[in-house]
């Protein structure tokens, strides 16, 4: 069996707007935030650390790795969704756009579907080069979502916008085969959702 801790990042400031996406720092908030993730993971016997190459979610990560001893493997199609060439004011219609559609993208932007498919093709990799190991990957509420949504689990559009920023789902897997999910909030460690 191989288990994967995917964690959402913490809160971003996006206040450099849709250009700087990959480089959205944590804000004060998020920075704190991060201590969750790291008491978190701590007992979890993590064999190794995978990110997103966005800043955001790097560095949601990296305290633990650090303090486990771990160096952090970047994979470049783990990022977030491209959203377009332009910053959406009303990112709420788009979101819901996207979820009703999955094949619906802006000019420049990408597509659930294609956000899916790419990181599914890294994360089968990841499967085979680190079977039965156990994991925690840095990412995105969005590709997080479509990477559950593959494996069977439904996950809807109102969960993915009330998903809390840093968010964990420990995925287990047999080989490629889903076996289970588990919905951690970890401002809420008590209340653990089964799927």
């Amino acid at each position: 069996m191989t288990t994967i801790y995917f964690v959402r990042h913490a809160t971003p400031d996006r206040s450099a707007g849709a250009y700087a996406d990959a480089t959205f720092p944590l804000t004060e908030k998020g920075q704190k935030d991060v201590a969750l993730v790291t008491a978190f993971l701590k007992d979890k016997n993590i064999d190794a650390v995978l990110s997103s190459p966005f800043k955001r979610s790097y560095d949601t990560v990296a305290d633990f790795a650090s303090s486990a001893g771990l160096t952090i493997e970047v994979i470049e199609d783990f990022r977030e969704r491209a959203v377009g060439h332009e910053w959406i004011e009303d990112f709420k219609s788009y979101g819901e756009a996207q979820w009703a559609d999955y094949s619906y993208k802006l000019p420049g932007g990408e597509s659930l579907e294609e956000v899916q498919s790419r990181n599914i093709i890294a994360l089968e990799d990841v499967l085979t080069r680190y079977q039965g190991k156990t994991l925690a990957i840095g990412t995105h509420g969005t590709a997080l979502s479509t990477m559950i949504l593959h494996y069977g689990p439904h996950i809807t559009h109102d969960e993915w916008r009330a998903m809390p920023m840093p968010w964990v789902a420990k995925m287990t897997l047999d080989g490629s085969k889903f076996v289970s999910l588990e919905k951690i909030d970890l401002f809420k460690l008590n209340e653990v959702n089964n799927v």
